[in-house]
């Protein structure tokens, strides 16, 4: 079993700044992509950026320039440094990882998701 536990949510003010992380564990031999996603009530879940394992990044058009994506591969680790908070950016966000275990074991998995809420 893989396990992706994320951390660092919590209330910032608009213009402030919040550090996320989520730290995979369990069978794991090799992480591809990594990323984040969010949802708001009433709303589809949408991505937020993402990274590969050789460094490649994406980023939704709305926090570009804002949140930065990164990884430490040795400690199974993404994080997101989101800056320049907006009330917009408030939602539910999902850590998520492509995971190769083993050769003809890999799969997708999500963390339960850490609430980030920016007052204006």
């Amino acid at each position: 079993q893989v396990q992706l536990v994320e951390s660092g949510g919590g209330l910032v003010q608009a213009g402030g700044s919040l550090s996320l992380s989520c730290a995979a564990s369990g069978s794991i031999f090799s992480i591809n992509a990594m990323g984040w996603y969010r949802q708001a009530p009433g709303n589809q879940r949408e991505l937020v950026a993402t990274i590969t394992s050789g460094g490649s990044t994406n980023y939704a058009d709305s926090v570009k320039g804002r949140f930065t994506i990164s990884r430490d591969n040795a400690k199974n680790t993404v994080y997101l440094q989101m800056n320049s908070l907006k009330f917009e950016d408030t939602a539910v966000y999902y850590c998520n990882a492509h995971v190769i275990m083993d050769w003809g074991r890999w799969g997708a998995y999500w963390g339960q998701g850490t609430q980030v809420t920016v007052s204006s």
